[in-house]
């Protein structure tokens, strides 16, 4: 049973990325699919939408991303550590080559998303679906997709308002950062800056 999902609305989907989380990638296309985790992925733009994430060209995820033109980047949490760890050091190809794949050799839930092909992994806190944005010498040169958000979800557990809400929420619903060699930190205690005196607000006088 799936939490309390909340849809997202798409100029405040960059707020689920903007803390830097390790994230999940899955695509699907011509009845194959894979999901693979990822560290680097940012957001770009508010409205409408972008997001950027590296795939490397020798993995079967960027094999289904380059064919099927979408994506879906999801926020796995503390309890998928091992989950996270496996599927993005395991070859989605050689389990496709024997009609597998790494869901049902792995037994993952999946639900169907709003606007794009890929599965939606159940159990993470976040997701987005994405439709690349073509750029094919960018993504020839430095394997970098860049893709617009055409829906995003979020558990309402961790956030609420806009924010994240790691706080208040079960550790073990807190988003995962990669340090290397199978190592993640998670989120700590929120601390609110305050503006202090003297200077002007704003992003245009930044």
């Amino acid at each position: 049973m799936h939490p309390p999902l909340i849809d997202v609305p798409l100029p405040q989907a960059s707020r689920l990325l903007n803390h830097g989380p390790t994230v999940l990638v899955s695509a699907a296309h011509g009845g194959q699919r894979n999901i693979m985790a990822a560290a680097w992925a940012m957001p770009l733009d508010f409205d409408p939408p972008k997001v950027a994430v590296v795939i490397d060209k020798a993995t079967f995820t960027r094999q289904l991303i380059d064919a099927s033109g979408s994506l879906v980047l999801q926020l796995p949490c503390a309890a998928q550590a091992d989950l996270c760890f496996s599927v993005g050091n395991s070859s989605g190809a050689a389990l496709a080559a024997a009609g597998d794949d790494k869901f049902k050799r792995l037994g993952l839930a999946t639900f169907g998303g709003k606007q794009v092909q890929a599965p939606l992994l159940a159990g993470c806190v976040a997701w987005l679906e994405c439709r690349v944005i073509p750029w094919p010498a960018v993504q020839a040169a430095h394997d970098l997709f860049l893709a617009e958000v055409v829906a995003a979800q979020v558990d309402s557990r961790v956030f609420s308002n806009g924010r994240w809400q790691f706080d208040a929420a079960p550790a073990d619903l807190r988003t995962l950062h990669h340090l290397g060699g199978g190592r993640f930190v998670l989120p700590g205690q929120a601390v609110q800056g305050q503006m202090l005196p003297g200077l002007q607000t704003g992003p245009a006088a930044a």
